[in-house]
């Protein structure tokens, strides 16, 4: 296994905070994050690849991890550390290939099947969700709740797996007592840019 995943899986967003991948990574990190996906919907890809350069300084200086939203070319260019892909994204498959196999990827899944397919793709870790509802996405998938993810759980065996969607300081150890091996946020921590690296440090204390 060539990753061990965080208790914490916090996500970019520029929308949301209005601060760039490289400060969103500044402040992350100094909170404590180790493990950081870089997720960009706007930009156009030659703009993205300057944002995600500037951000991947800011993590080798801070010794974090940093993973790649669905661009493979641009993971690829930078040599950061993985990608990770949606189901309508480059089969996992194929970006092993581009990649090798030194490359973190994750792969997102929805609900038990999807899930349990994943989990004999050449992916280090699975996304599941959302867990509960959530306004991060213009159009959610159907909550599985926690009982859908102690069915996958079940189904994937040991690979590990990072749960998304909807969740809140209070529920985060539920969702870890659950099953899954790490918690993965975007507005819980983005939406009080100033705020950023004190509520990851508050999230990274009820999630040991």
């Amino acid at each position: 296994m060539k990753i061990k995943l965080p208790k914490l899986y916090p996500i970019t967003d520029t929308r949301l905070c209005g601060l760039s991948h490289a400060e969103q990574v500044e402040r992350l990190s100094a909170g404590g994050a180790t493990l950081i996906q870089l997720r960009e919907k706007i930009l156009s890809p030659k703009d993205f690849y300057v944002e995600a350069e500037a951000a991947l300084r800011v993590a080798r200086k801070r010794g974090v991890c940093l993973i790649i939203n669905d661009r493979v070319d641009i993971a690829l260019a930078l040599k950061a550390d993985g990608i990770h892909l949606g189901q309508t994204d480059l089969p996992p498959e194929a970006a092993r290939k581009i990649l090798g196999d030194e490359a973190i990827i994750g792969f997102s899944t929805h609900n038990v099947e999807q899930a349990r397919d994943a989990a004999h793709m050449p992916v280090d870790y699975i996304a599941i969700g959302p867990i509960f509802a959530t306004s991060t996405k213009e159009k959610p998938d159907p909550v599985i709740g926690l009982k859908g993810l102690r069915e996958v759980c079940r189904r994937v065996g040991s690979i590990p797996l990072v749960a998304i969607g909807g969740i809140s300081r209070e529920t985060a150890s539920t969702v870890l007592a659950a099953g899954a091996d790490s918690v993965a946020v975007i507005s819980l921590l983005l939406t009080e840019p100033a705020a950023i690296t004190d509520r990851t440090r508050e999230l990274l204390a009820v999630t040991v």
